[in-house]
């Protein structure tokens, strides 16, 4: 009767690791642009004084729910929307499908990444664009309209590359991205594994060919349960120490009062530049450069 009891005693610790696994939250961060949403092409929509901007704003909000039911149902336990278009304040919480929190406003440390950390098991984009320079992609900037460029550690990058990079920072892959075929092309320049839904194609830079909304919707929901149950597939690969971040703007008047910040220096007629061994304290010093001092 002894030996009995003993010889189970690891059977019972097999079966407290294995409640401790299921019972751990599974957290995923959710990120979401407007430019790159199907539909979109134009200011008019992505902007409050927009004629089309109401439908825009639908239009977002049914994407973010169709990644929403994807992670749901690959077992998200938690989820944080934040939505990180111009204003901040486009998403319709009334209309989020619950239980997803809703970070909102762009007075915010991180912008487009504010309230993600280590916790999160994994990261994804939606309707997100192409970079600032790129003669391709619907309504391509990065940051804003004053960034002309931007380089970390020498590397082109756009808003899906800087976010990247910030996700890693906390060791949390970037597992999928929607957008139009130019900003799905340059995620995978950084992460060639990341899982995508290419809701439109882009022929120029306020033009393209839209697939139907029902079957986007779909598909972004089926990529995000994908996703999210194959996390093994993905990994976030940091940056190593020091971070150089280059920013070139699109007139040098914005050159000339960013170089009044301590650590920035000028680089060129438009270009200022800075190095730090903090990444995240890197980003939040990008974020002051293109989104209140550009604007």
């Amino acid at each position: 009767m002894k030996s009995s009891r003993i010889a189970a005693v690891p059977f019972l610790f097999l079966a407290a690791s294995v409640a401790a696994a299921q019972s751990k939250p599974l957290k995923v961060y959710i990120s979401v642009d407007l430019e790159g949403v199907d539909g979109i092409v134009h200011s008019d929509q992505t902007s409050a004084q927009g004629n089309e901007y109401a439908r825009a704003r639908k239009l977002m909000t049914e994407e973010v729910n169709s990644a929403i039911d994807g992670a749901l149902a690959a077992g998200a336990t938690e989820i944080l929307v934040n939505d990180s278009h111009g204003s901040h304040r486009n998403l319709m919480i009334e209309e989020l499908r619950p239980p997803a929190r809703l970070a909102s406003n762009s007075i915010k440390p991180y912008g487009m990444m504010h309230g993600l950390d280590a916790s999160f098991a994994a990261v994804i984009f939606i309707g997100y664009h192409a970079r600032a320079g790129s003669p391709v992609g619907v309504i391509a900037h990065t940051g804003s309209d004053a960034i002309a460029d931007l380089k970390i550690n020498g590397a082109r990058v756009g808003e899906s590359g800087m976010n990247t990079l910030f996700a890693a920072s906390f060791g949390v892959p970037v597992v999928m991205i929607t957008g139009d075929n130019v900003a799905v092309a340059q995620a995978r320049e950084l992460t060639p594994d990341i899982e995508a839904v290419e809701v439109k194609e882009a022929i120029g830079t306020r033009s393209a060919i839209f697939r139907p909304v029902q079957e986007v919707r779909a598909a972004i929901r089926s990529t995000a349960e994908h996703a999210i149950r194959n996390l093994g597939a993905h990994h976030a690969v940091p940056l190593k120490a020091p971070y150089t971040f280059e920013v070139t703007y699109s007139n040098t008047t914005l050159a000339d009062i960013a170089e009044g910040i301590p650590a920035v220096k000028r680089a060129g007629p438009a270009t200022v530049t800075y190095t730090i061994d903090d990444f995240r304290a890197g980003y939040r010093l990008l974020r002051l450069l293109y989104a209140y001092l550009g604007n």
